[in-house]
């Protein structure tokens, strides 16, 4: 038997739900108490930023290959 893989049509960009996320991951490191956890969230924020960066950087024209 093989494994279907699941689909799902996205509603919102890449870069909305990647800024999106890092807004929610960087909230909930404001109110974690100081330690290992809230490095994790903030470092986990610091990726999603960082990946949002390279896909705008990715998309941006002068990238792009000559039509």
């Amino acid at each position: 038997m093989t494994k279907r893989r699941r689909r799902f049509k996205q509603t919102q960009s890449l870069e909305i739900r990647l800024a999106a996320e890092a807004e929610r991951l960087r909230e909930k490191a404001k109110t974690a108490p100081p330690g290992a956890k809230r490095e994790e969230l903030v470092r986990k924020a610091r990726q999603f930023e960082q990946g949002l960066h390279m896909s705008e950087w990715l998309r941006m024209p002068e990238l792009q290959s000559p039509k």
